[in-house]
């Protein structure tokens, strides 16, 4: 039923890895626009509305399209052409903002793809301090605009993202989105795959079975339920996001909103600083006894 959107989410993995050929901007700081290649004028008209801008404010923008060509371009020999469609309309503005932004996304005609689902995505791909909207014509999934948001912050900053983060971005919204349409709750989906990646990169957790062993431990503190299958799903994601150069505190401040709701719900994912105290307290005991134990050898 959803492989249509998810057609469209995967073709972010295609495009963004290839990015390095797109053109930089000559101004950084220049805000940006990519608009579905196959809007009819009408629906062009409606999405310009939805995003704050005419026709006459794209003079001020740099402008582009994301394609159904594009679609196919790197997805016909991954997918049947029936399954990744034949227009591209999701569009989206981006505009790049100083430290301490975040991530912030707004969405206008957007049904399968949530803000939070955007926002874990962009920060996995690596994208820092960005205000975006991503706006339909009508109601649609949304999942192509990630493509031109990623064009977007490669174009602006200059700054080609790593294919590989690109990659287990765009996996992390499939199987988010996945998650949250089979759960019924696309909220419930984003915390748990954004709390369990905070635990994997603050831990630096890549043994499989701690990787299952987070999975379970989170799911039981969110109070939710998940088929052996999307266990396997979400494990193969946090092993490919455990190969990344990732910080978890950039996570956390890109994507602020999603932890701040966590901390909500009492799952504190921060490590207490009483525990590391503790810890290197019972270190210097360790440490301490050890020494008297060499000093009484000797003598």
């Amino acid at each position: 039923m959803k492989k249509r959107n998810i057609a469209k989410v995967l073709v972010g993995v295609m495009v963004l890895s290839s990015l390095a050929t797109f053109p930089v901007a000559a101004d950084a700081k220049q805000p940006y626009i990519a608009l579905g290649a196959d809007l009819k004028d009408d629906e062009r008209a409606k999405v310009l509305e939805l995003l704050g801008v005419t026709e006459d404010d794209l003079s001020n923008y740099e402008v582009d399209t994301v394609t159904n060509a594009e679609e196919h371009e790197y997805l016909d020999s991954y997918l049947s052409a029936d399954v990744i469609g034949s227009r591209a309309l999701s569009s989206v503005k981006v505009e790049e903002k100083g430290d301490g932004n975040g991530i912030k996304v707004t969405t206008k005609n957007i049904s399968y793809c949530t803000t939070g689902m955007y926002q874990n995505s962009l920060a996995t791909a690596g994208v820092k301090n960005a205000d975006v909207v991503v706006a339909g014509p009508f109601n649609i999934s949304g999942t192509a605009a990630l493509v031109g948001t990623i064009k977007a912050y490669n174009t602006m900053t200059g700054e080609v993202l790593k294919p590989e983060n690109v990659e287990a971005a765009t996996n992390e919204l499939v199987v988010t989105s996945q998650l949250g349409e089979s759960m019924g709750d696309q909220e419930k989906a984003e915390q748990l795959i954004g709390a369990v990646k905070d635990v994997i990169v603050g831990e630096e957790i890549s043994d499989p079975e701690q990787i299952d062993k987070t999975i379970d431990d989170t799911a039981a503190k969110l109070d939710i339920s998940i088929s052996p299958e999307e266990k396997a799903q979400i494990a193969n994601l946090m092993t490919k996001i455990a190969d990344l150069d990732l910080d978890v505190d950039d996570l956390q401040e890109q994507v602020g909103g999603l932890y701040d709701k966590l901390k909500d719900l009492g799952l504190d994912l921060s490590v207490d600083e009483e525990q590391v105290e503790g810890f290197f307290a019972n270190l210097g005991v360790w440490f301490s006894n050890m020494w008297d134990r060499i000093r009484h050898y000797f003598q």
